[in-house]
């Protein structure tokens, strides 16, 4: 009996990677460019009226966490996927998974300690290891533990607005709070400097200084956002299980599920940044949204997903080339760390903390249209992103065909 043929790669999976990886940027040009707090708290650096409130409030309502959790979405799917091809071309499905996953923790690894200090990669490597468990689970389990890891991981979040509003009511609390201060509120002027000197300084001071304190990072990440992390995935396996992902639902459907969940979230998410304003952004509040925003996040990543595959025009110039970014999204994803470190740290050109954050923008939709010019021409010659090709040849033990054009067939290449 002839084997089942491997499934096809999906265009609307490719289509919403895409959109995350351009998307994801959005927020992390604010980690490449500004001391940490400022990612969180537009008091901390980086302006925080007019312009740059705007920015951040926009920032915060539509899209910080919700491109993250895309990305979660997205490799909780593309896992399940390539599982499913491994099995139907008669391969190993575990073997095939564990290889995949500890080379990515090796890049993942490599660029968190070489390139940035950002990496996401090895935290994804270590919670896909658990998620193949889940692989085989109908789509109502699916949601259900998905659902429980989410309310887990809320949990997880609450201990840090707890544990600040403890140390406030101690006067013996200060020096901890200045500690909390690095990440929610508004850093000392001597710990600022000292960033600022540390990121505009050369690589060899970086280096040293994430080989220092971010040897533990992935232990952290894996305890703290673990839960949270895997009950994403496991969303993103019955969105792809369900049809969500491939596109097959009818429009009044995905429709009906933007209108449903973006009526939920975008009055809680509008509510919240009225309320940091409104404390002036204290820590205690700045603090409280991980837990509160861990609660609506969710459904406003499945409005995303909705929207996105609403908008789409199959064969159009930018679903085309948005579809070639998310089909070289490893490859993108790092290509940006090397680029924004370039930009913005001092062995580069050095524009650390120089700009405003309304500022930065212009540099990413620099950023964006870079990557889909290229993404596309890169595709109309080679199979594979550099990346995704070193990845796959890792994985499978020797070096994988990449010559051909990937925009003119439909090659069931591991997503």
């Amino acid at each position: 009996m002839d084997s089942p043929a491997a499934p096809q790669r999906l265009p609307s999976l490719d289509l919403v990677r895409g959109v995350a990886v351009l998307g994801i940027l959005l927020l992390n040009i604010l980690a490449f460019a500004m001391p940490e707090a400022a990612y969180v708290n537009p008091r901390a650096y980086g302006g925080a009226q007019g312009a740059d409130l705007v920015t951040w409030a926009a920032n915060f309502i539509l899209f910080d966490g919700r491109m993250r959790g895309l990305f979660s979405f997205l490799f909780g799917a593309s896992t399940l996927l390539v599982i499913e091809r491994a099995e139907a071309s008669g391969r190993n499905p575990a073997e095939v998974h564990y290889r995949r996953m500890a080379w990515l923790l090796v890049f993942g690894l490599a660029h968190l300690f070489l390139v940035w200090h950002g990496d996401i990669l090895a935290h994804y490597a270590l919670i896909g290891m658990i998620a193949y468990a889940m692989r085989d689970l109908p789509v109502p389990r699916l949601l259900g533990m998905g659902t429980m890891l989410t309310l887990l991981g809320a949990v997880l979040f609450a201990t840090i607005p707890l544990n600040i509003a403890q140390l406030h009511a101690s006067p013996a609390g200060a020096a901890q709070l200045q500690a909390y201060a690095q990440s929610f509120g508004i850093p000392a002027s001597a710990d600022l400097a000292k960033d600022l000197a540390l990121h505009r300084g050369s690589y060899a001071g970086l280096l040293a200084d994430r080989l220092r304190e971010d040897g533990g990072a992935p232990f952290g990440l894996f305890v703290f956002f673990g839960p949270e992390t895997l009950g994403y995935m496991l969303f993103g396996m019955a969105a792809l299980r369900s049809g969500m992902l491939r596109g097959e639902w009818a429009p009044a459907r995905y429709r009906r599920w933007l209108l449903v969940c973006w009526a939920i979230t975008l009055p809680a998410y509008a509510a919240l940044v009225w309320a940091q304003w409104a404390s002036g952004f204290d820590i205690r509040v700045v603090a409280a949204m991980m837990p509160l925003t861990a609660l609506v996040r969710p459904p406003m990543i499945a409005g995303w997903i909705c929207l996105i595959l609403l908008l789409a025009r199959p064969g159009g110039a930018l679903t085309t080339r948005l579809a070639a970014a998310g089909r070289m999204a490893f490859t993108n994803y790092l290509a940006t760390s090397l680029l924004c470190t370039t930009l913005f740290y001092g062995y580069g050109l050095g524009w650390y903390g120089h700009l405003s954050r309304w500022q930065l923008y212009p540099v990413v939709f620099g950023i964006w249209a870079l990557i889909l010019i290229w993404s596309s021409l890169w595709l109309a010659h080679f199979r594979f992103g550099p990346f995704e090709w070193l990845w796959r040849s890792l994985a499978r033990g020797s070096f994988q065909p990449i010559r051909g054009s990937a925009l003119s067939s439909n090659a069931s290449a591991s997503q």
